[in-house]
């Protein structure tokens, strides 16, 4: 199993960024998928789920209405739309096959003026 997410970076407060993870090694279109991120000095955190079909999202309750998880099967790839970031989600965000507790090796956002 592989998870590489890209595109994270330097934002301004305000400012969007997406997320993406491509994924290989098991039936991707088969499994819940999900982002965690960990800020300096914290626990990691569940940011948001998404069910096999894409029909189910669910969210931490800090991101619902600003980040989008989205998936496309056909791609092997699940998305994370981020917009009005905050410094305060400034971390490494990681994309996790939950259930067999696969993690990519993260993409760092940094949001700061």
């Amino acid at each position: 199993v592989q998870l590489v997410e890209s595109g994270g970076g330097l934002v301004q407060p305000g400012g969007s960024l997406r997320l993406s993870c491509v994924a290989s090694g098991f039936t991707f279109s088969s499994y819940v998928m999900s982002w965690y991120r960990q800020a300096p000095g914290k626990e990691r955190e569940l940011v948001a789920t998404i069910s096999s079909g894409g029909r189910t999202t669910n969210y931490a309750d800090s991101m619902k209405g600003r980040f989008t998880i989205s998936r496309d099967n056909a791609k092997n790839t699940v998305f994370l739309q981020m917009n009005s970031l905050k410094p305060e989600d400034t971390a490494v965000y990681y994309c996790v096959l939950p259930i067999r507790g696969y993690w990519g090796q993260g993409t760092q956002v940094t949001v700061s003026s």
